[in-house]
């Protein structure tokens, strides 16, 4: 008994390694989303993309309110934000990219109190052709 109580520990904490945060179990770029998952995730992305979406699968903050803040060079771009209705809330947001805004984008996860629990970054740039 005390083996699978120690097994189911581990296996718990380990999936919670896994984590970008206690309260995030999921956050990344993509090309689109349906059907609430994200399609195409994405590391990088250049202009000929035009528009890309943040996705967040978010859990345990039943009550509270996310936003996601976009900023492109020490500017914030976008803040959409979020009421989170149940203990897994998947929530995601979207920008349209102009193709003189290459370099670096930034997404900023924050709680209600303006706390960041998450910062993630995506490289834009300029297409080849």
């Amino acid at each position: 008994m005390l083996k699978t109580g120690l097994l189911f520990f581990f296996l718990i904490n380990s999936a919670w390694a896994n984590w970008p945060h206690e309260n995030i179990s999921q956050a990344v770029f993509s090309k689109s989303v349906d059907n609430r998952q994200p399609i195409v995730i994405i590391t990088e992305a250049d202009d000929s993309l035009g528009k890309i979406y943040f996705f967040t699968n978010v859990r345990n903050l039943a009550g509270e309110r996310i936003t996601h803040r976009w900023i492109f060079k020490d500017q914030v771009k976008a803040k959409i934000s979020f009421k989170i209705k149940g203990d897994r809330w998947r929530v995601w947001s979207s920008k349209n990219i102009w193709h003189t805004w290459t370099g670096l984008w930034t997404v900023e996860v924050l709680d209600q109190n303006d706390k960041i629990l998450l910062v993630k970054t995506i490289n834009f740039e300029k297409s080849a052709l």
